[in-house]
């Protein structure tokens, strides 16, 4: 029914790959791509031992080059390409989509290598591109952005008339056994967390320090959990989508050892992301000295635990859902809408943690829609701004299935 390219073989990837690879009523041909084409190999060869598919194409590709992209897009011709890549690596990908002919999708925003910011104003300048190509691109359909924001629109056309209040509330309450470990790629995860928190509240962006705002939240089949509250990007589209809303957060969930572990990198300036040069001795033994260039974050996060390899031992589960206050017939209202997923499930289906799955899942599903013709629209749009409905169903038959309480104390 149609042909998707996915782009990445992380965590991510891996835990997609596998799901579209089920859905062979949908995806009728699959191809893996990275610039290290043995990652895709090993993930296409997992497939075909667990799932008994054989049939998922590999390639090898420099997501930062729009001619290698582009050269491969005109090869495999994909209806879908599915960015699981580095969020660095979103434009050139989109524009290697619109050279090709092919529809987008992906799972987190832009941002730039040398400045830890990010925002959706680099890739909702395409949407005139996109719409006169008659191009659809997906933005941010993962778990939180993306499920959370179909949670909201869910919430907006079946629960509210005015939705008010939003908070977005993230809790990963497994532990890997190690004594520091990010759970995605750790040059994306450290640089999204020492950033200045981010909300908005009454038509304007307000501004703290990292990790400044924070407050005990109680999750279901988890219990307290000391949250904090960041910047994250779909609260930017979710504002404009919904512009009755006046104040939107987003919290997520740190224990202590994770922050002290933190602090220190941040006090000895491993975080920085800009480049150093060092005085290092050649490794043929001639002890004559060269200058070596790295970006310490990056050294960091080559000795970090890797995080497809966390889930073997991973227990807990993770909490992650939306808790909305609104007007539904002239009263207020209060509405909790979340997904709970263990570790322990999703490394055994897929091999992967339960991070890495609770994003993997969602890009499946939006890719599903694609292909059935349910989310198809001419330029670049946020999830949100599709129907929720057939989304939430597939969240149930995939592997996320969803809950909901009503006129409940929300604690926000």
């Amino acid at each position: 029914m149609g042909k998707l390219l996915i782009i990445g073989a992380g965590g991510v990837a891996t835990v997609a790959a596998f799901k579209v690879a089920k859905n062979a009523d949908v995806f009728t041909e699959i191809m893996i791509a990275s610039r290290t084409k043995s990652k895709c190999d090993k993930i296409a060869a997992d497939i075909a031992r667990v799932v008994g598919r054989t049939d998922i194409r590999t390639a090898q590709v420099d997501a930062e080059s729009v001619p290698q992209l582009v050269a491969l897009m005109r090869d495999f011709r994909p209806d879908l390409v599915m960015n699981l890549a580095l969020p660095y690596q979103d434009l050139t990908i989109m524009d290697a989509c619109l050279q090709a002919g092919c529809s987008y999708m992906d799972t987190a925003n832009y941002e730039p290598k040398d400045e830890a910011h990010f925002e959706y104003s680099w890739q909702w300048a395409y949407r005139e591109r996109f719409e006169k190509a008659g191009l659809t691109a997906i933005l941010g359909c993962g778990f939180d952005p993306g499920v959370t924001s179909i949670f909201t629109a869910y919430a907006a056309k079946h629960h509210f008339d005015e939705i008010h209040y939003l908070d977005i509330v993230d809790c990963n309450a497994g532990d890997h056994h190690h004594p520091f470990a990010t759970n995605f790629n750790p040059e994306i995860n450290i640089r999204e967390i020492t950033q200045k928190g981010l909300y908005w509240q009454d038509g304007k962006y307000v501004e703290t320090e990292p990790l400044e705002i924070h407050k005990t939240l109680h999750y279901p089949n988890i219990g307290a959990r000391e949250s904090y509250l960041l910047h994250h990007e779909e609260i930017e589209s979710l504002v404009i989508n919904y512009p009755t809303i006046k104040r939107a957060r987003f919290w997520v969930t740190f224990g202590e050892a994770y922050l002290r572990h933190l602090e220190v990198i941040q006090n000895i300036g491993m975080d920085r992301i800009d480049e150093l040069t060092y005085r290092a001795e050649k490794a043929d033994g001639s002890g004559e000295m060269v200058d070596v260039k790295i970006v310490p974050l990056q050294f960091l996060k080559a000795v970090l635990p890797n995080p497809q390899e966390l889930g073997e031992n991973y227990d807990g589960e993770t909490s992650i859902g939306c808790r909305i206050r609104g007007v539904k017939d002239g009263k207020e209202r209060t509405y909790y809408v979340y997904n709970n997923c263990s570790h322990r499930a999703a490394y055994e289906e897929t091999g992967m943690q339960g991070v890495s799955y609770t994003t993997g899942v969602p890009a499946c599903i939006g890719a599903r829609l694609f292909m059935l013709g349910l989310w198809q629209k001419p330029g670049v749009h946020n999830v949100e701004e599709f129907d929720p409905d057939p989304f939430m169903a597939e969240l149930n038959k995939q592997g996320l299935p969803w809950h909901e309480l009503h006129d409940i104390d929300l604690e926000l």
